[in-house]
């Protein structure tokens, strides 16, 4: 066992879990990743929720309750859902402490049957900091074309963002210019920007999933010699937009008035390839004021064997961007395929939610008490 994660951490790598359940709480795993694994922040999303509740350990009691309330599926989920963000929220408080508001986070999603609505998704936004009630909680929003205003209005009112299911450079700047407008909005309301925090979520092997599939149509030696690289170019180049926009005059202004950067987050991490080292968007994406967010697997992986050896992304930019010409040059449009990805990420997220509330559905109606 290696200790690549403390590595990971010192080169200035938050390690967030992508994982939740009310077991992970009640046995202290959580509290245990925290202490042994330098977790310091936790992302749910409703595929998560979808497995946690489905398989049931330590769900029983609340649903008996609720059943014998009678509340409507939608209620439940979101008293389910919300109990379990809270409850972590609090064992990762002293994190939030002491690193005054940068870590501790837990992100909890909107109903992404609200992607495409932008007031929606403002008023369940609010209601969820509202239900949650943890100053170390992050709202998910999606990063579609409804979700860029909701984004600006959510940080407007002082409500801490993950922006997440971003695939394309340009939506990305995007996010970044929805994230600095909100936060000029609340600098004019006389809000205190010290405690507003954002994460912009930048997927990364669903695009590596998408590209090669397309690279093994095309069968070609040129086509095979591009596998695997069009996931990390990608994020490395979301770096240097980073870099560029919260260099510039724009951000200088707020910097001034203790505004919080939008640090980027690596999401999907997970490789999904067997061909590839299991490590490769931990190790490929080490840049300092980041965020990657693991399943256990992924993490687990990094401990025993992550090659963390400083930063990996700084001075990769020309190679990213020849990367990204490579495949293009093949005949593969960027641009269709990160519209893809987020249709299909959109899609996945709405099917999970459905997916959680039939299920929860059926457990509410088998713990119904009987009619007197």
């Amino acid at each position: 066992m290696t200790d690549a994660l403390k590595r990971l951490s010192d080169e200035g790598v938050a390690i967030w879990l992508d994982d939740l359940s009310r077991k992970r709480i009640t046995s202290g795993n959580l509290a245990e990743l925290m202490d042994q694994q330098h977790v310091v922040g936790v992302t749910t999303n409703p595929s998560i929720f979808q497995k946690a509740i489905s398989e049931g350990d330590g769900y029983e009691t609340q649903l008996t309750d609720l059943a014998t309330r009678r509340v409507t599926v939608e209620e439940a989920v979101r008293m389910i859902t919300t109990a379990d963000v809270r409850d972590a929220a609090d064992i990762l408080r002293p994190v939030f402490d002491e690193t005054q508001g940068q870590d501790g986070r837990v992100s909890i999603e909107v109903d992404p049957r609200l992607a495409h609505n932008t007031r929606a998704t403002v008023a369940e936004a609010k209601q969820l900091a509202w239900l949650v009630d943890r100053p170390n909680t992050l709202i998910k929003i999606p990063a579609t074309k409804a979700g860029l205003p909701a984004i600006t209005e959510t940080i407007a009112r002082g409500i801490s963002v993950n922006v997440t299911l971003i695939f394309s450079l340009e939506r990305y700047r995007e996010v970044m210019d929805a994230y600095i407008t909100g936060l000029e909005k609340a600098k004019d309301a006389g809000l205190d920007l010290s405690k507003i925090y954002s994460v912009a979520s930048f997927f990364v092997s669903r695009v590596d999933t998408e590209i090669d599939k397309r690279l093994d149509a095309l069968g070609t030696d040129e086509a095979k010699a591009a596998r695997g690289k069009a996931a990390v170019a990608n994020a490395r180049l979301a770096y240097e937009a980073y870099e560029d926009v919260f260099g510039g005059d724009r951000w200088a202004a707020l910097d001034r008035v203790q505004g919080n950067k939008q640090r980027p987050l690596w999401a999907s991490t997970g490789v999904k390839d067997p061909e590839y080292r299991d490590t490769m968007y931990v190790d490929d994406l080490v840049a300092p004021h980041t965020v990657n967010t693991m399943p256990e697997a992924t993490l687990e992986a990094v401990a025993e064997h992550g090659a963390v050896t400083g930063d990996t992304v700084k001075g990769t930019y020309d190679q990213a961007r020849a990367d990204l010409e490579a495949i293009e040059k093949l005949g593969i449009s960027y641009d269709d395929v990160v519209q893809v990805l987020e249709d299909e990420g959109v899609e996945k997220f709405e099917k999970s939610w459905t997916d959680l509330l039939k299920s929860t559905e059926a457990e509410l109606q088998r713990l119904a008490p009987s009619e007197d």
